[in-house]
């Protein structure tokens, strides 16, 4: 009875014990979080609310369909992962800096335009084949005008004051970046071969570092830093380029431009590096969406929406119109022909988007960007592996 009693004190002794370790942990943890009271967001179509429909028009429906049930700035069928960062921050969704009709900027703004590269590529947005003319530089103009013109908005008083940003936020917001993807993409419009859009990356990199270097001198201190995803996965690139047999990877991909991507990513990396050596008091982290996407396309039944089922067709494009990839240059999403005088809707989107990982031929369906936030969030693609609520941090 005796050494009963005593097992059952050491036992719950233990217990107490781990009770007390977890309850600590987790205060130390809810100590940490860095409650960001704003967000400030950079990047190209992955993560544009607004931006470039605001500049040169809606895209039309489908677009939204499966959220806010009408077209909403985004190329996508809802919401994208900077949506879903907003919403994990407990912020609002951002309004794009360029929608000047009904938005709210007192929790950040953002300055991402659909077809936006690092690099400028001096040409119009038709010339170009689509990308923007907002680059990252022009993007970080905008903010930093932005940055000057709500101090002096706010000191005006009245509706400014609710519309805008305190001062104090643009030191304590998380700057996310999600930009790159079409700097590759150009090259290969160009006619470039994989070894020519190669040798340009580290020029498009020393521009982007120049960009984060350009923030924190304005006061930013928490960025997050999303690299490139598989470009070799998208129904676009593998429509309009393809190669041949012996270099399509097991997933379907093509291996060359993601061998190019993977690259892109690699230095970007180093680019982090340096960059927390020459700005001591910013938090950088580096987040790697590649692995997360490329996941979703090559083992698509382990995810998705129910995840007893899983994605369904990986590679071909949700809302769309003919070929392998249901993807057609001159048709795009909610394309329409005129036949006997009416509209005829021939891109139609698929019957449900929430097991499809890609809406458009070039764009992630919500469905897919929501599991990209779900892994990503705790850290577990991170470096330094943090949890996006404590990204304010250099290391816990």
């Amino acid at each position: 009875m005796k050494m009963n009693n005593c097992s059952r004190l050491m036992t719950l002794w233990f217990v107490i014990s781990v009770a007390l370790c977890f309850n600590t942990r987790n205060s130390v943890s809810a100590s940490k979080q860095c409650n960001f009271p704003a967000i400030f967001n950079f990047g190209d179509s992955n993560s544009d609310t607004g931006g470039l429909s605001a500049a040169f028009g809606q895209p039309g429906p489908p677009q939204g369909m499966s959220y806010f049930h009408h077209p909403a700035g985004r190329y996508c069928d809802g919401r994208l992962i900077v949506d879903f960062i907003a919403k994990k921050l407990g912020l609002p969704y951002l309004n794009a800096f360029l929608d000047s009709v009904g938005s709210n900027y007192s929790h950040g703004a953002n300055f991402a335009t659909a077809g936006s590269t690092i690099r400028p590529q001096n040409t119009t947005l038709h010339q170009s084949g689509g990308f923007s003319p907002f680059s990252l530089d022009v993007q970080f103009n905008q903010f930093s005008d932005f940055q000057r013109r709500t101090q002096f908005f706010r000191n005006k008083g009245g509706v400014y004051k609710t519309l805008l940003p305190k001062p104090e936020y643009f030191s304590q917001a998380l700057y996310t970046f999600d930009i790159g993807q079409n700097d590759l993409a150009s090259g290969y419009f160009h006619n470039m071969s994989t070894d020519q859009v190669r040798a340009y990356v580290p020029d498009v990199l020393d521009q982007f570092k120049n960009v984060i270097k350009y923030v924190y001198n304005h006061g930013g201190r928490s960025f997050w830093i999303h690299n490139t995803g598989p470009v070799g996965c998208l129904p676009y690139i593998m429509d309009l380029h393809p190669v041949k047999r012996s270099l399509v990877d097991k997933a379907g991909c093509a291996t060359p431009y993601n061998e190019v991507a993977k690259f892109f990513n690699r230095e970007l990396k180093k680019v982090v590096v340096q960059l927390r050596k020459e700005l001591p008091l910013a938090a950088i982290t580096y987040v790697d969406v590649y692995a997360v996407k490329y996941s979703l396309i090559s083992h698509p039944k382990k995810h998705g929406e129910p995840f007893v089922s899983g994605f369904e067709e990986p590679l071909r494009a949700c809302c769309g119109h003919g070929g392998k990839y249901n993807y057609n240059l001159h048709m795009g999403c909610g394309g329409k022909i005129k036949h006997g005088g009416k509209e005829i809707l021939v891109a139609k989107p698929c019957k449900d988007p929430s097991v499809w990982v890609n809406w458009d031929g070039v764009h992630y369906t919500q469905a897919a960007n929501k599991r990209v936030l779900e892994q990503i969030v705790d850290g577990a693609f991170s470096d330094p592996p943090i949890p996006l609520n404590m990204a304010c941090h250099r290391n816990l």
